[in-house]
């Protein structure tokens, strides 16, 4: 049994280091002739457009049954709507909402969207059968990205044609950009290093990937339950701690501000961020640059402005809602995790335009850089066997500093302590403790990523203002007052020190501080 283990764990190693990892997921007879192709050539740079048209084709022969799968799917949309009648068990947005086409209108819109959708799939699915074809498989990829979104753009009149559209949509992603690998990426891709130079782990490993796409599972699951509701597909939302308050949120004014429903909004970034986080191999921070910028604006400025909004319900709805703040505390921890990825990326797009080279062109096709730095992260498959590691080294690049970890804690009794004092939700003051409280909250888990270990100074400015701000109020308890003086203070004073720092990470480490 130990042989065995250990010649598992030899082949995972050997797997992760051939460099072909960068392909995609259904590869392993391509892998083995590239490995072949250098031991004959060197690398990868020396290799002719011939020798690369070759694989490139030999690759397409064992990914065939993929663009088959593509014209199926296309004519299992074609058909869907003169299978399943969309006029039949509609349903009405909730809370009245008045929505900009009429319920005839949204039927038709949605027949004729899968029906023209399946009609391009099973048009440039065939044409996908020739090799060397990038344009029709990305055509597919974008039905497949429309047919995600379209459900909520047109008010999908039924769950099934909701339900319908979301999956093939994600399957249609999944068959032409993650499964074969990026179309025709074999071209002009460049063998190189893993492990950024400079770093010591790769924030790109399949370790360190495979949280961000556990939780973005997790949001999607969450964000569709919310938008089935706003959809009119289920007619209440359970809710276990504040009851009745989930559905004034979701049918508030700031909610239907929105032409579509927010929470399926929400829905669509969580299923991308899922299906993103599979794309590209361990490389992707310098094979793939433009991937890694569109996964982190996903994640990162859209997923501040997500949990701002979350946090902001209590101020501008006067309610909570649990499963709203589920979805944020999701995204809270997807933001350290990813951001150490963009910054790779950046390094290393600002050496390839120093050193000369297009940014323009390293963006869309990467490159590749000189790096002796190696990551000692097991490989994933080592995870059934050696769990603890595994885990251990997906959260590399993030520390727990007692800090913060307090911090954290005296943001959530910030949140709770209106409520304790017998101050309502909608006071002034209450506005104040949970805002703050919610911020201190998100601060100190964004600072446990060490990268952006420096953003935990924003708690000074929060605490002062919850230590500060109640005094100048009327009507405010004064045990409350004083709560907010004594946390608001300790909060500020455990801002200033730095904490562990257990990584490297090349030039960023100077902001590290």
């Amino acid at each position: 049994m130990d042989q065995k283990k250990q010649q598992q764990h030899q082949d995972g190693q050997q797997n992760k280091h051939t460099g072909m990892g960068m392909r995609g997921v259904t590869r392993p007879m391509a892998e083995k002739q590239v490995q072949q192709q250098m031991q004959g050539n060197g690398n990868m740079h020396n290799m002719t457009p011939e020798m690369r048209q070759k694989m490139l084709h030999m690759h397409h022969m064992q990914t065939l049954w993929v663009y088959w799968m593509i014209i199926l799917l296309g004519a299992w949309m074609v058909l869907s709507p003169l299978t399943f009648d969309n006029g039949i068990g509609t349903g009405q947005p909730s809370g009245g909402r008045e929505v900009w086409l009429s319920l005839d209108n949204r039927i038709l819109a949605m027949k004729w969207s899968d029906i023209i959708s399946g009609a391009l799939l099973l048009f440039f699915g065939w044409r996908g059968l020739t090799p060397n074809r990038p344009i029709s498989l990305w055509i597919c990829c974008f039905v497949g990205i429309w047919l995600t979104m379209a459900p909520l753009l047109f008010w999908s009149p039924t769950a099934v044609a909701y339900l319908n559209d979301t999956l093939v949509g994600a399957l249609i992603i999944a068959l032409t950009i993650l499964i074969p690998g990026m179309p025709n990426m074999i071209m002009y891709m460049k063998m190189g290093p893993e492990t950024p130079p400079g770093w010591s782990y790769n924030p790109s490993s399949w370790p360190q990937r495979w949280i961000m796409m556990v939780l973005g599972f997790l949001g999607w699951v969450v964000s569709r339950y919310l938008a089935a509701y706003q959809l009119g597909y289920i007619d209440t939302v359970w809710d276990p701690f504040f009851g009745g308050q989930t559905e004034q949120v979701l049918n508030s004014a700031m909610s239907h501000s929105l032409p579509v429903s927010d929470a399926g909004l929400g829905a669509i970034a969580y299923t991308f961020e899922f299906l993103m986080g599979w794309m590209g191999g361990p490389s992707r921070w310098r094979t793939m640059p433009w991937m890694v910028a569109i996964f982190g604006i996903l994640v990162i400025p859209l997923g501040c402005v997500h949990i701002f909004l979350v946090i902001s319900q209590p101020v501008m709805v006067g309610a909570w809602c649990t499963f709203c703040l589920l979805a944020a505390a999701i995204m809270i921890p997807m933001i350290p995790l990813e951001v150490d990825e963009v910054i790779a990326m950046g390094q290393f797009m600002k050496k390839k335009v120093t050193q000369g080279e297009s940014s323009w062109k390293v963006f869309w096709k990467g490159g590749t850089i000189g790096s002796d730095a190696k990551d000692e992260a097991p490989d994933l498959m080592m995870f059934p066997q050696q769990p603890g590691a595994v885990y251990a080294s997906s959260i590399w690049g993030i520390s727990f500093p007692w800090t913060l970890v307090v911090s954290m804690l005296l943001g959530i009794a910030l949140v709770v302590a209106p409520g304790l004092f017998g101050v309502g939700i909608q006071e002034t003051v209450a506005d104040i403790f949970h805002l703050s409280g919610s911020l201190m909250v998100v601060v100190s888990v964004f600072s446990m990523g060490e990268p952006l270990r420096i953003g935990r100074y924003l708690n000074i400015l929060l605490g002062l203002v919850v230590a500060a701000v109640p005094w100048f109020l009327e009507d405010v308890p004064t045990a409350l007052s004083i709560t907010g003086l004594g946390l608001g203070l300790a909060v500020a004073a455990l801002a200033l020190p730095l904490g562990a720092k257990t990584q490297r990470y090349a030039g960023w480490d100077d902001y590290i501080r």
